[in-house]
């Protein structure tokens, strides 16, 4: 059927509907509308839809990113366990999170804890969530997003770090003790800790206008994240003890392409973790996003290098572990930094985090099973340490000088004295944990079902059937 031509008295009222609608659509709300009265907080639409894309992207990291990157590392008998640990994690620590994670984290301290830990005002998200009244609609605000959203993109860093160091258990440690284990460790070693550093009255925050004498540079969570978790790890290889056969029998990654597509997931995903961290779509997030991306290429080149210096030859390997050790590395200072010290973060990333993950754990025979300790503690410590040598006004703004480069070389030493402190307190209270998970759950599985296989003994699945 041919349409018809439309006349000009079809294109006037077309006019005429158009600005009746402009009219109508900015009219006053009337007082008996049942429509809540707008909100009166400055919320910019362009900053939720970056903090919530930011978010998406940070989930991805973890599921399927982290989830594949791992599964490709173990042996084929143990990819359904190491994938269940990545998915089975994201939920439970949603559920505590919402519970009460971020209120121990952003809440104001909690009473005679001298800035220990929050308190419970964002219990159960009160507070969080929007409320109505007669005069209108009330959104908590974080900046120009609502606290909700703030909410969601700090959840989702709550969820990957506690995986990260299933990587030291990998292969060996039941379903049950992963799940206790995360739970505790989440709520009396992370949630600290983010106090600490990003709490407007913690102990080492850059927000922190009380106590300013060892203010602390971590943008996106190289110590949050990385030195708690990367030393957790540590503690965790070495008390449950090496796999059966570790130095005894060959254990290579059974599926590099899941590994491959795993570190490029996470790659893109770091974009969310790294950049998002500013919390708005503005200059500082294209700053860390471009000190991300530098960081990123640099360390995988500098990784590459170590192993061309050493064996003659590149691997797919290699090169993602190196892509993953520059992340690690420049995520405390992606907010801080120039994107020339990024290439120079990365290079140094990658080339110290290939000694620790082979000459280091050599030497001291840990079974570290996926290197999470070499790659996220080393690299997180590393990282630290260099946001107090690169951070620069040039990039974050301000007139105050920041790190070595600006003429603040103190800030080194706040660096340090940050990422030791966050260190042994990770260490001492993983111990903890560990000892009572394992005098009442038991932290091992049977030398059956380890020779057996997690997914079999675990599960009662198969990752791979053939007929």
């Amino acid at each position: 059927m041919i349409a018809q031509k439309k006349g000009p008295w079809s294109a006037r009222l077309t006019i005429i509907t158009i600005l009746a609608l402009m009219i109508g659509g900015s009219r006053s709300v009337p007082a008996n509308d049942v429509t809540p009265a707008p909100t009166t907080q400055p919320f910019v639409a362009a900053d939720i839809a970056f903090v919530l894309i930011a978010t998406a992207m940070v989930l991805a990291m973890a599921i399927p990113g982290l989830a594949l990157f791992y599964g490709g590392l173990v042996r084929r008998k143990n990819i359904l366990s190491i994938m269940m640990q990545c998915v089975s994690l994201t939920g439970l620590m949603s559920v505590i999170w919402l519970l009460y994670g971020y209120s121990l984290v952003f809440a104001p301290d909690l009473p005679y804890s001298l800035g220990f830990v929050g308190g419970f005002d964002f219990v159960a998200m009160n507070g969080v969530l929007p409320t109505n009244s007669e005069s209108g609609q009330t959104i908590p605000a974080v900046g120009t997003i609502p606290r909700m959203s703030h909410f969601m993109f700090q959840m989702m860093f709550f969820i990957i770090t506690p995986t990260l160091i299933c990587g030291a258990f990998a292969e060996r440690l039941r379903f049950a003790s992963v799940c206790w284990f995360s739970v505790l460790w989440g709520t009396f070693v992370y949630c600290p800790v983010a106090h600490w550093i990003w709490s407007d009255t913690g102990w080492f925050s850059e927000f922190n206008t009380t106590n300013p004498w060892c203010k602390a540079f971590d943008f996106a969570g190289g110590t949050v994240v990385h030195i708690t978790s990367g030393v957790s790890a540590l503690i965790c290889a070495i008390i449950i003890g090496n796999r059966l056969g570790f130095r005894q029998e060959p254990m290579p990654p059974h599926n590099l392409t899941y590994t491959a597509l795993g570190a490029m997931l996470l790659w893109l995903g770091w974009f969310g973790f790294n950049a998002g961290s500013a919390l708005a779509a503005n200059p500082l997030a294209v700053a860390a996003f471009t000190a991300t991306h530098m960081a990123a290429a640099s360390g995988l080149l500098g990784w590459s290098l170590m192993e061309w210096l050493s064996h003659g030859r590149v691997t797919l390997l290699g090169a993602c572990s190196g892509a993953v050790a520059g992340l690690v590395v420049i995520t405390p200072a992606c907010g801080t930094c120039s994107p020339l010290s990024a290439l120079l973060m990365g290079i140094m990333g990658g080339a110290v985090c290939y000694l620790a993950c082979t000459r280091l754990k050599n030497a001291f025979q840990y079974d570290d099973s996926l290197d999470a300790f070499g790659i996220h503690g080393v690299g997180g410590l590393l990282g630290a340490i260099l946001t107090g040598v690169f951070a620069t006004r040039m990039m974050k703004g301000g007139t105050e000088p920041l790190g070595l480069i600006d003429g603040h070389p103190e800030q080194i030493l706040y660096q340090v004295i940050a990422a030791l402190v966050t260190a042994l307190y990770a260490a001492f209270i993983s111990v903890i944990l560990l000892k009572i998970i394992d005098s009442s759950l038991g932290l091992r599985v049977s030398q059956q079902a380890e020779l057996q296989g997690l997914d079999i003994a675990e599960h009662g699945e198969e990752g791979y059937i053939f007929h």
